[in-house]
């Protein structure tokens, strides 16, 4: 299989599969039924949600500039911004594609070597990766009655100690393998896990290395704020307690993550969420449509600006460039 046809699945298959998705969701919930609830809707929330959202990205933005100094190189505040957005923009195309755009911005516009300004975003990605992992782990944490009791009504106790020894000793014996082998695939993930402990602790060894985590656990406080604001948008999720909250934030970023920025999936999982704690059907899923459109638009609406700004922005430097 040629390069060509696998970009072409790589962009075809994601979106087929959210244009199935979203016909069977809407098959079982039809468009009628959420329409009402986006006419209802307390839109002062759902606008304090999305300045919550834009702070993250601006944050997100800022922070960059912490990675990128060390180095020797001071971009422009509003290049690093119009870098974000048009991240978050591409992402919808091509799942990940952003990430490139935004270090080939860099490379065009502040003479920032690619694989220099790619480096600074796998980092990102790590302390990003982190922070998440944390937020999931809290979660457990704070709903681990709730979350013991649902397995419990879905597997008998002997069932998940069992499950949990195997668990065990299945991370167990992964873990020899990785060490001992020299297969591909123990290669890939020990390297994996050796970047991410580097990058773990590049972090303190940072000239801002406070500055750094600060704005790290900002943006992330912004997203799950956002979330929870937003909630305040329906009257019938008024109700709906943080842990429900975080256990929704977190099923819907994976599929951000994971497919063309969440289409038809992210309402879908924060439905499936929402449902576990009792929460209203129909108000969850058009809650999932609410978030999901209204920082969507937000995404759309500075993604465009940024495509067609930043070189107007620069334009000084690329008239330079093609001297």
């Amino acid at each position: 299989m040629n390069s060509s046809v696998k970009k072409a699945l790589k962009i075809l298959i994601p979106l087929l599969l959210a244009i199935v998705f979203g016909w069977f969701m809407f098959s079982e919930i039809p468009i009628k039924t959420v329409t009402p609830y986006f006419k209802s809707a307390d839109y002062y929330y759902i606008v304090l949600g999305v300045f919550c959202g834009l702070l993250s990205h601006l944050s997100r933005a800022y922070r960059w500039k912490f990675l990128l100094e060390p180095m020797g190189y001071k971009v422009k505040l509003p290049n690093s911004i119009m870098a974000v957005f048009i991240t978050y923009l591409a992402n919808y195309g091509i799942p990940r594609s952003g990430e490139v755009l935004r270090a080939a911005v860099l490379t065009n516009y502040e003479n920032v070597p690619f694989e220099k300004g790619f480096g600074t975003i796998v980092a990102e990605r790590i302390a990003d990766l982190i922070v998440m992992m944390g937020i999931i782990i809290l979660t457990l944490l704070f709903q681990f009655d709730f979350i013991y009791q649902l397995l419990k009504q879905a597997f008998q106790p002997i069932k998940l100690v069992i499950a949990g020894v195997l668990a065990i000793l299945f991370l167990g014996v992964l873990v020899v393998y990785i060490k001992r082998s020299s297969s591909k695939f123990a290669l890939k993930i020990r390297t994996f896990l050796t970047g991410l402990l580097e990058g773990l602790l590049s972090i303190f060894k940072m000239k801002y290395k406070w500055a750094f985590i600060f704005h790290t656990l900002f943006i992330w406080g912004m997203y799950v704020l956002m979330f929870y604001i937003t909630t305040f948008s329906l009257e019938e999720l008024n109700g709906a307690s943080i842990g429900a909250v975080l256990v929704a934030f977190i099923a819907a970023s994976f599929t951000i993550a994971a497919t063309n920025g969440g289409v038809f999936f992210y309402p879908a999982a924060v439905l499936g969420a929402f449902l576990l704690f009792g929460l209203p059907k129909d108000a969850s899923y058009a809650f999932g449509w609410i978030i999901w459109s209204s920082q969507t638009l937000m995404i759309f609406i500075f993604g465009i600006l940024s495509f067609i700004f930043v070189p107007v922005y620069n334009r000084n430097k690329t008239s330079e460039n093609t001297k």
